[in-house]
């Protein structure tokens, strides 16, 4: 329930050729800590020069969030994407409503985040591949108590590798 599909440090590590080997056209993506810091309105380096290339490269975006619209949708327009706020990720209601718009099968779509108990288990709630991205930076306790928290219990489901662990093959790379 808790383990990826495939392990990445940064989202910019994502391609579109990683992409078609999954059999991924269209991408749910968190924003916190996966494209940029927490709360930081601007996109992390790179993060824009990747998005334009997954747009260039016809993969689908959705932001699936569960802050709220004042945070979401000003960080969705700098990037150009459509989002989704207020999830409720890891249940299914973000998934589903993006599937629905992007008009694509479970079976082409895939969640990028970088929370286990969020991004990572919601995926696999939902039945579509995931994408686990490590954290940009690590929470302080001063705000983010919850979040330390989590963090401390997802060690164990934490991946050990940073690759593509396609589902028949993940006994045989570990």
């Amino acid at each position: 329930m808790f383990q990826s599909t495939a392990a990445v440090r940064s989202v910019c590590d994502i391609t579109p050729a990683l992409l078609r080997s999954m059999g991924i056209k269209g991408l749910l993506l968190d924003i916190d800590n996966t494209l940029t810091t927490h709360d930081n309105p601007a996109p992390a380096e790179g993060v824009t020069e990747w998005v334009a290339c997954m747009k260039r490269s016809g993969i689908q975006m959705r932001l699936i969030s569960n802050n709220h619209e004042p945070r979401v949708t000003p960080f969705a327009k700098k990037l150009g994407i459509a989002c989704i706020c207020e999830s409720w990720k890891p249940l299914g209601k973000g998934f589903y409503t993006a599937m629905k718009e992007m008009h694509l099968p479970k079976e082409q779509l895939c969640v990028v985040g970088d929370q286990i108990y969020t991004d990572i288990w919601g995926a696999n709630l939902f039945r579509v591949k995931s994408i686990y991205v490590s954290p940009i930076q690590r929470e302080t306790w001063k705000g983010h108590e919850f979040l330390c928290v989590k963090r401390v219990l997802e060690i164990p489901f934490l991946p050990k590798k940073y690759e593509y662990l396609p589902a028949k093959n993940k006994k045989e790379s570990k």
